[in-house]
């Protein structure tokens, strides 16, 4: 497979992609944090005193999608159609499972605004529930679906189906 980020010389950049066709483009990724059992339950019941942890998480989550292309050097200017973020709680592990879709109608994917709507909404809990428990393990960061474009759909076979 060749890079596409890199000249003939070796030198960094961004993709020209003028001449490909508009497709709607879907992505969706997902990431987890592991918090102690006071984090969880006080995320699970809202009574984190800095306020609606997920609610808070899940705007900052579409805001770094926005953003991803101020935060990722070779990433396109995305005019998004649509974020969603959603979260699971996992009482078993203690984690919490963060979910983000992101939609347009375009010339290039959105999957790396999917993956750092998922980073951006993570440490958007740890920095609400440091003061709760500063060893939060962040990971599992990894692309679940997408699709359009050239290669249409891909799914991501070693994480369960996200609908």
């Amino acid at each position: 497979m060749e890079l596409t980020h890199f000249d003939q010389n070796g030198n960094a950049l961004m993709v020209d992609v003028t001449q490909k066709t508009d497709t709607v483009r879907e992505a969706t990724a997902s990431g987890t944090i592991r918090v102690n059992d006071a984090v969880f339950s006080a995320v699970q019941g809202g009574t984190v005193k800095k306020g609606d942890v997920l609610s808070v998480a899940a705007t900052a989550g579409i805001m770094g999608a926005k953003k991803t292309s101020e935060l990722i050097p070779m990433c396109h200017i995305l005019p998004l159609t649509g974020c969603r973020i959603w979260f699971e709680m996992e009482p078993q592990e203690k984690k919490i499972r963060c979910f983000c879709t992101v939609k347009i109608t375009g010339k290039t994917g959105v999957e790396m605004e999917a993956l750092t709507g998922v980073s951006t909404a993570l440490l958007t809990i740890y920095d609400m529930c440091k003061a709760f428990d500063r060893s939060m393990e962040m990971g599992e960061i990894h692309l679940c679906a997408k699709s359009g474009g050239r290669s249409g759909f891909i799914q991501n076979d070693t994480v369960p189906r996200v609908d």
